[in-house]
């Protein structure tokens, strides 16, 4: 089966729209606790002040 380059394009757009909506809701406990089984060293700045607002000072 040939598939276009805007096919792909779309089933990939898709698929990380499915990836990204599964994601818990940042300040919720299972985000909370997904942060701290993340390395901190991969953490960006905007996570790193989510983590402290919702889950240090709550």
């Amino acid at each position: 089966m040939h598939l276009t380059k805007g096919v792909i394009l779309a089933i990939t757009t898709c698929l990380i729209f499915i990836l990204v909506g599964c994601s818990p809701e940042v300040g919720s406990d299972e985000w909370c606790k997904d942060m701290k089984e993340k390395p901190k060293g991969d953490w960006t700045a905007s996570e790193t002040a989510d983590y402290a607002k919702h889950c240090i000072i709550r």
